[in-house]
């Protein structure tokens, strides 16, 4: 199973020089996790660059895989992780999400490096 957090699903949207690394999980709608508050954070950052319709089709490129709501036990292994690792909420709601579900963490936030799970790959430009 794969989760991708935000920073991933975008540059995969932009086609940026990172987009090749997360194209094989996101592709992988069968094995693919998908947590709500990622669905908020590209919705609002394509909104924000582009138009609503843009932002539409990114979702429904999301919704391919099996979107994940934040419930009581992600929220509270969520708030275990940010207090122990000092993690801000969004990240620690998507790598509680990823544990949750025993994926891999698809990442370029520098937060969640070397962390067991974890695939980190730094932003190029």
């Amino acid at each position: 199973m794969n989760v991708v957090d935000s920073s991933a699903w975008l540059e995969y949207f932009a086609n940026g020089p990172n987009a090749g690394v997360f194209a094989a999980p996101i592709e992988e709608t069968d094995k693919l996790v998908v947590p709500s508050l990622a669905i908020f954070e590209v919705f609002k950052r394509v909104l924000q660059q582009r138009t609503e319709g843009d932002a539409l089709q990114a979702i429904a490129v999301m919704r391919q895989g099996m979107v994940v709501d934040l419930d009581t036990p992600i929220a509270l292994r969520a708030a275990r992780l940010s207090v122990d690792l000092r993690l801000p909420m969004a990240d620690s709601v998507i790598l509680a999400t990823a544990r949750t579900y025993n994926a891999t963490l698809w990442t370029q936030d520098v937060d969640l490096k070397n962390l067991p799970g974890v695939q980190y790959r730094p932003r190029r430009s």
